[in-house]
């Protein structure tokens, strides 16, 4: 049990701080209007998943974003093992969050079924 409430806390831990370096330190372009939206620590606390959402104006590609969080991946983990204090920094692996595409879509069928009902 306890764990689990390590692997939750360095988790909300690391997505401060990565938030935080991509709001005040990243001035990568192909890195604006990310969010991060969720973080997954193994149970070892090795590897990190990082989980992002890109602005609905954000004309860039989801290969775009990931190519700009592989060159910014050294510099965050210097941080990270700066402000964390593990033994082990872990490695960081970035995914996109679809959730909020899924959720987009059922939002515009729901909204499509709604105009269809009214006429």
């Amino acid at each position: 049990m306890t764990a689990v409430k390590r692997t939750n806390r360095v988790s909300g831990l690391i997505q401060a701080e990565v938030s935080d370096l991509l709001l005040k330190k990243i001035n990568d372009p192909r890195l604006a209007l990310v969010t991060i939206t969720g973080v997954r620590v193994s149970s070892d606390l090795r590897i990190a998943r990082i989980y992002f959402c890109m602005g609905s104006s954000s004309t860039r590609s989801k290969e775009e974003v990931l190519s700009g969080f592989k060159s910014a991946v050294g510099f965050m983990r210097r941080e990270l093992g700066h402000c964390l204090k593990l033994r082990y920094v872990p490695e960081l692996v970035f995914h996109y969050d679809e959730s909020f595409d899924y959720g987009d879509r059922i939002d515009r069928i729901m909204r499509d079924l709604h105009e269809k009902e009214r006429t």
